[in-house]
């Protein structure tokens, strides 16, 4: 049998329900994309980020910015004409995040 993909249901035909679906999605949308996050400027560049930790091995960077406009390691792949946001940082930015952690700027969940 072939596998077949299937949307998700809108609820069109229970207004209640929809309407909790989609205030709940304000509230997941917010906790991942906004809550926790503090901003950070890269000590080598100045780029400002947005920081989260969600564990000693996780950590979640939001550019305020398109990267290739502020941090030279993202401008060089742009220029080659790599994507930027191919690596995960730039080692910089990777040793800011480290030193803001150290100090207890940025917290890390135990």
């Amino acid at each position: 049998m072939a596998a077949t993909w299937a949307k998700a249901p809108d609820f069109a035909d229970q207004p209640a329900r929809r309407a909790a679906v989609q205030a709940q999605t304000v509230v997941d949308k917010r906790r991942y994309l906004e809550e926790g996050l503090t901003p950070l400027r890269c000590q080598a560049c100045r780029s400002e980020v947005m920081v989260r930790k969600s564990s000693s091995h996780q950590t979640s960077v939001q550019w305020t910015e398109p990267p290739e406009t502020h941090c030279p390691v993202f401008a060089e792949l742009a220029a080659s004409g790599g994507r930027p946001g191919r690596p995960d940082t730039c080692p910089q930015l990777e040793k800011t995040i480290k030193w803001a952690v150290d100090e207890g700027v940025i917290d890390v969940p135990k």
